[in-house]
Parts: structure tokens; C-alpha cells; sequence
């Protein structure tokens, strides 16, 4: 799914045609001021960070990542994006990642530039490694270039909803890939001195390394926080249709909590192995945040939401406590999100209270086989005993699902 900018052209064919040439002119002088606004913020920015950042990122030949990816052959292409194609090489006997940008446009060129300038700044173990770029021309034109560390497992969208079918990412695996991705975005929104808000979180931007650690990558979209003393930042609305948060959609106006609310969606994309926006689907389950609403609000329906490809491997205790969390990142009102900080513990908890204590410090998670029809079905009944036990009261002997029901999603996706 690719990102793009977002318009608000529905909106304005709603009204008639004198209003519509107001409101176009208006909003045309809005992005004006807000271009012109961001232009002045991103070379103050830019400059900070050369002030900054470290040499250590390396600067490639053209000639030498034609040589490692063998002229840029599709044998070798391992992804595509709406800014340009990811091949794998070797460089110096070291496995990279090439990303070749479009030649076409100045969007390629402002995303290669933004991430040299981040990714040369930044570093955290659940933030993609940039190694270095290029900036070359040639008889096709300019050339601008990225190398990063090799990620052998590809992005988490590969294995979540693949194509053919792949094997089944197993609910704790999906648990601990959040919580890797989770300390990614609040690394970036609250432990460096500057605050950076990724924009274009979603499951194709989420890679994974040859024991499913996960790491951000795709920086190219995104911007610095609002600075001391203001609430949000006025910017082109840019984004995923499915991920973006509504009222940075509707207003432009961007915060750290637009990702949490991205953050939400991903969640409920790991429960239900559905994506955000699927058009094959039947009209009433397109949206999943539509589709999911009326069996989160019932505990006793919420078994039919989760990825029926796990079939019966998980407690649905856990992957419940993972709905909740993923409800208060949906929240209608932006200040009522958690931090990604918070968002963090919450998951250490989900985490920690359904592995075993031997395997709570194990991230070398692999794939499990599929298991057998008789196995799934004697696991799920074990696991829906002991999610019933836990719920009973047992100061009346029923159930109560008063303390077990979480909140209902109510936001409208644009």
C-alpha cells in the first residue's frame, strides 16, 4: 500500500460551485503559507542535524552498487515503494540493502535527503541502519541512493498477509514484533533531544532481522516535532489511507500521538491478520476498524476476530489485553492516547504474563510448523478453560464480563 498526499476533493464537491471556488482558493493559500512554513523550519532543521551528525555514514560510487546489485537486476529486486525499488548486494562481502530512488519528481530527492539527514543522526537497535548513499549522475540522469543493513526476513506486511501462503506467524512472535516497533517510535518521540514523528507507520515499514527483531525503516516522510511551546505542527497531509490518524487527515495539524493512533491500527492488523483497507473484501468489512467494532464490545463474539490462520494457538486472554491496548491508542481525542512510552510497558506486560519465565528474555523467535487439526483443537479448548477460570467471580460463582468487555473503537476513518 503506498503512501501519497492526501485531498480533501469529496469534501468539496458537497458544496456549491461558489463556495467550492472560496474554499479552493482558501485552502490554496493555507498550503501555500504551510509549504513556505516548512520550507523555513526544514533548512533551520537540516542544519542543526549537519551540525550533529557523525561521519560515519560512507558514501558509495554509482559503479560500485551497479557491481553489487548486478546492474540493478530484477533477480536481485526484493521490494518496491512508492519511492523508488529495494535491490539486495554485497558490498565489500558485507549483505546490504540498495534503495534506487525515482529520478522522476523532487518527492524521491526530499525522502532521500531526509533520510540521510535522520538516518545518519539516529540510532537505536529497533531503528533500520543506514550505512551510507549515493548522489551520482549518469547517462539516465541523477541518481540518488541509500544502503542499508540487509534485514533477511523481509517486512512484517510479508509475512502477515502473504502472498502465496507462507508459514503462520505465531501470536507471541507478533507480540514481541509490536513491542520492538513500539520502542522504536518512542525512542524517536521522547528519548532524543529533538523529537521526530514517523508519519508512515504501518506493517511494510516494520522489517524484520534473521531472528524477527523488528526495525523502522522508510524515514522519508518524516518530520520534526512541534517545537517547545506549541501542540502540533502545520504540514502537508501526508500519509497510508487506513493508517493516518483522523484529525491530522482532516486539519493537518500533526503530533506524536498521530502515530499512536497508526500504532492502533497495526495492532489490530496482528490480531486479525486483516489489513487496515482491503477493497477484495465485502463491502461492510473493507475498513477493519469498521469490521471489528461490534465483536470487540462483546467478549463472547471476540474469538471470531482473531486470524483464524493460528487456529487455536493463542489464549485469547492475551490477545485480548492486546485489543484494549490498541482501543486506547484509537482513542477520538489525540491527548487521550497513551505515549509510546507507555504503550511499551503495556505490551512488556502482555508479553510477560503469557510466555513462560524461561522464555520472557527469548527474541530468537522461529517459525513454528503448522500443527495438527487434533492438537489446535485440544490447545484452544485447554486455553478457553483457563481464560473461563480466570473470569469467574468467585465470591457469586458466574461469570463477569463486566471486567473483562473493553471500550468500543468509536472513530470514523476518512
Amino acid at each position: 500500500m503506498k503512501c501519497f498526499y492526501f485531498s480533501n476533493g469529496e469534501e468539496e464537491e458537497s458544496v456549491g460551485s461558489w463556495r467550492k471556488s472560496r474554499v479552493s482558493w482558501a485552502r490554496s493559500l493555507s498550503v501555500m503559507e504551510t509549504r513556505r512554513r516548512e520550507l523555513s523550519e526544514t533548512v533551520e532543521f537540516e542544519e542543526f542535524l549537519a551540525q550533529r551528525r557523525a561521519n560515519e555514514l560512507r558514501v558509495f560510487s554509482l559503479g560500485a552498487l551497479k557491481w553489487a546489485t548486478r546492474g540493478f537486476s530484477r533477480g536481485l529486486l526484493v521490494g518496491e515503494g512508492g519511492f523508488g525499488s529495494v535491490y539486495r548486494g554485497v558490498v565489500e562481502e558485507m549483505e546490504v540493502a540498495i534503495k534506487q530512488l525515482n529520478r522522476n519528481g523532487e518527492q524521491g530527492h526530499k525522502e532521500w535527503l531526509n533520510e540521510v539527514n535522520l538516518l545518519g543522526v539516529v540510532k537505536h537497535p529497533n531503528l533500520v541502519r543506514l550505512l551510507g548513499y549515493c548522489a551520482d549522475d549518469d547517462e539516465r540522469g541523477i541518481q540518488r541512493l541509500l544502503v542499508y543493513e540487509f534485514m533477511p526476513n523481509k517486512s512484517l506486511e510479508h509475512h502477515l498477509f502473504p502472498r502465496p501462503p507462507s508459514p503462520i506467524l505465531p501470536l507471541p512472535t507478533r507480540f514481541r514484533i509490536a513491542h520492538d516497533a513500539a520502542r522504536g517510535l518512542a525512542y524517536l518521540h521522547e528519548q532524543m533531544d529533538f523529537q521526530l514523528i514517523f508519519r508512515d507507520f504501518k506493517t511494510s515499514n516494520i522489517l524484520l532481522d534473521d531472528n524477527f527483531n523488528a526495525k523502522l525503516s522508510d524515514f522519508g516522510l518524516a518530520r520534526q516535532g512541534p517545537p517547545q511551546g506549541s501542540a502540533y505542527v502545520s504540514t502537508a497531509v501526508v500519509g497510508t489511507i487506513g493508517y493516518a490518524a483522523p484529525e491530522y487527515v482532516q486539519t493537518g495539524k500533526l503530533t506524536a500521538k498521530s502515530d499512536v493512533w497508526s500504532f492502533g491500527v497495526v495492532l489490530y492488523e496482528l490480531i486479525t491478520g486483516r489489513r487496515a483497507l482491503e477493497r477484495n473484501l465485502p463491502r461492510n468489512e473493507q475498513k477493519l476498524l469498521d469490521w471489528v467494532r461490534p465483536y470487540v464490545s462483546d467478549p463472547r463474539k471476540f474469538h471470531h476476530i482473531v486470524d483464524p490462520r493460528l487456529q487455536g494457538q493463542y489464549c485469547i486472554k492475551s490477545a485480548h489485553k492486546l485489543a484494549i491496548l490498541a482501543n486506547k491508542c484509537l482513542m477520538k481525542h489525540p491527548k487521550s492516547r497513551p505515549k509510546m512510552s507507555e504503550v511499551v510497558e503495556s505490551l512488556g506486560t502482555i508479553i510477560n504474563s503469557t510466555l513462560p519465565p524461561d522464555e520472557e528474555k527469548d527474541y530468537n523467535l522461529s517459525l513454528q510448523p503448522e500443527p495438527s487439526k487434533q492438537a489446535n483443537s485440544y490447545l484452544k479448548k485447554v486455553c478457553q478453560l483457563k481464560d473461563t477460570a480466570s473470569l469467574r467471580n468467585k465470591s457469586i460463582g458466574r461469570l463477569d464480563w463486566k471486567s473483562w468487555a473493553p471500550g468500543i473503537v468509536r472513530t470514523t476513518l476518512s
